[in-house]
């Protein structure tokens, strides 16, 4: 009787009863199918340099970008290619740095507020009332307008989270809801606020940029930091995943769709304190038009840095190269309509682009 083969020589003779091809050579000598397919090598691979394709993949805004200011500063260089140019770009635009990054906070976890803009205009109704014409201190009027930020931030997250209804219903609802109640608290006039110390928090030179400027940054960086190093920002990464993948792992989903909404309702909060200090008032009837500038950006944001993904550095690079076609169509003399035209197309735009990136990076 002849012993069984070794596990080393059953080993040996499999290996050698495979052809290049990857197919299996069986004792009858036909070639039976592999249990797994052999991996395809795509085209990209082959001719597109691994250099090439992380700046394609992750930083075409950028060139993009790039290619239009030079467009505008051959077309205009005394103007467009002024100090003056890239002050206003990169330091004119706080307020939506900190709106859209409100906007940001809810997308993370898979939640959409559309409120966000009418509780930016109610805390820039309710600090200019307050100080102006009640007499309360400034910083005492920012601490009960945030408190306010964060009790409709609550109320959007008791429906949306523990009642379960859509979050468009709710956060459409309450924003208008919140127009009409700064229109109420302001009777329907544009307030204003005239305090030179308030108005430094915002128009402070700091290296020829205003500080609203590096608010802006430093907001970016924090929030990116807590995103890639800290366990809150795993589970809400996780949790804007797969919510019920999240909930069986032991991630408190509901609390993290809550903080969710309360946070995003304080910057938006800071977003309007910033906007009051820097114009020295406010119309409460023009809160709506900050909330499609904001979420073109943080769509916009996906294309870049992390492709497919909400993340701040992306959303602020959205941010600038939105604000400098703007700019540099108001440069070249076209109207105030020009806004709205770009920032809808760069919404319908960003959406689409983050879609093609998304499919993009699941068949790499």
């Amino acid at each position: 009787m002849n012993p069984e083969p070794s596990s080393e020589s059953a080993a040996v003779r499999l290996s050698s009863d495979e052809d290049v091809t990857g197919r299996i050579i069986s004792d009858s000598g036909e070639h039976a199918e592999p249990s797994e397919p052999p991996t395809r090598v795509t085209l990209r691979s082959q001719y597109e340099p691994k250099w090439l394709h992380t700046i394609t993949s992750k930083y075409a805004l950028v060139l993009v970008w790039a290619a239009m200011a030079l467009v505008y500063y051959i077309l205009m260089p005394k103007g467009f290619g002024s100090i003056g140019a890239v002050r206003a770009i990169f330091g004119g635009q706080p307020v939506l740095v900190f709106l859209a990054m409100a906007a940001l906070v809810t997308l993370l976890v898979a939640e959409f507020d559309l409120s966000v803009a009418s509780i930016m205009g109610l805390a820039a109704t309710i600090v200019p009332v307050l100080t102006t014409t009640h007499g309360v201190n400034v910083w005492v009027s920012c601490l009960i307008a945030l408190a306010a930020c964060a009790v409709a931030g609550a109320v959007n997250a008791f429906f949306v989270v523990y009642l379960d209804v859509s979050s468009f219903v709710v956060t459409l609802g309450t924003g208008t809801l919140l127009i009409g109640l700064a229109q109420w608290i302001s009777s329907s006039n544009v307030v204003s606020l005239n305090d030179p110390v308030f108005s430094e928090i915002a128009l402070k030179q700091v290296l020829g940029m205003p500080v609203s400027f590096y608010y802006g940054i430093g907001l970016a960086l924090l929030i990116a930091y807590i995103l890639a190093y800290t366990p809150l920002g795993r589970h809400m990464v996780f949790v804007g995943a797969n919510r019920e993948v999240a909930r069986l792992a032991g991630i408190r989903v509901n609390g993290i769709r809550t903080g969710a909404y309360i946070v995003s309702s304080l910057l938006a909060g800071f977003s309007g304190i910033i906007l009051v200090s820097a114009l020295g008032g406010f119309d409460p009837t023009t809160s709506g038009q900050f909330l499609l500038p904001a979420l073109a950006a943080v769509f916009l944001g996906t294309t870049v840095v992390q492709p497919g993904q909400f993340n701040p550095i992306g959303t602020m690079i959205a941010i600038w190269f939105l604000w400098t076609g703007i700019f540099g169509l108001q440069l070249l003399g076209f109207s105030g309509w020009v806004q709205n035209v770009f920032y809808g197309a760069g919404l319908v735009v960003a959406v689409a682009l983050a879609k093609i990136v998304r499919n993009r990076s699941r068949t790499a």
